[in-house]
């Protein structure tokens, strides 16, 4: 199912904190390994997760630029992201843009 392109996804950490991450294999796979405390050293010591948001792309290259997009968000837009309220994600990241 993944074999082309990938999926970038959110993971809610037990202590609330969020891990955002991209695979190339299919999702069920990639939050098992976490689950299973092989999804890196971020999501071994805060298990259990849950994944929150998942987007498949078709390009690898849109992936990777998202998953990094993404990694750089506050918590409030990331949470905007997986409510899909997008009208949210404009205002903060306007917000963001003034306050540089």
């Amino acid at each position: 199912m993944t074999s082309d392109g990938a999926t970038v996804y959110i993971l809610q950490c037990a202590d609330g904190s969020f891990y955002s991450g991209l695979t190339h294999r299919t999702i069920d796979e990639r939050v098992g390994e976490h689950l299973a405390g092989n999804g890196g050293d971020y999501t071994r010591r805060r298990l259990p997760v849950k994944l929150v948001y998942a987007a498949h792309f078709q390009r690898i290259t849109d992936a990777i630029a998202t998953e990094r997009r993404i990694k750089g968000w506050s918590r409030a837009k990331k949470m905007a992201l997986m409510r899909e309220d997008f009208e949210a994600l404009k205002q903060l990241a306007s917000r963001a843009e003034r306050q540089r």
